[in-house]
């Protein structure tokens, strides 16, 4: 739930580099929140609260794929490419499967040997 929290701590955070790890965290516990909303929607007949909580996580969700990008080594601009149909978000989702760069590169230090938590 760390993972999933301080994503949302970083709100518009746009620098820096993210580990696979809170990457894959945060859009798991995304998926499940948003099944569970939709399903109370269903319920009360109204999509307000899906749609509030898509809406919530937005930003952080664009942040973290900028960093997630940084991670690799790459640009966030590469972020554009998913309005190529299809292959568009297939390329970002194999840059989201890659390991990040070992050490640091220019967006900062590797967040994976970095202490995240004192």
């Amino acid at each position: 739930m760390n993972y999933y929290l301080d994503v949302l701590k970083k709100y518009v955070v746009f620098s820096g580099r993210a580990r696979r790890k809170e990457y894959w965290m945060f859009a798991l516990i995304s998926i499940v929140i948003s099944i569970v909303l939709t399903i109370i929607d269903k319920f009360i007949g109204v999509q307000i609260l899906s749609t509030v909580y898509a809406l919530a996580v937005f930003l952080p969700g664009l942040a973290l794929n900028v960093r997630r990008l940084h991670d690799t080594g790459r640009s966030g601009w590469w972020l554009l490419i998913v309005f190529v149909p299809l292959v568009g978000a297939i390329t970002l989702l194999v840059f989201a499967c890659l390991e990040g760069d070992q050490g640091e590169n220019k967006y900062g230090h590797n967040p994976k040997f970095a202490p995240t938590h004192i």
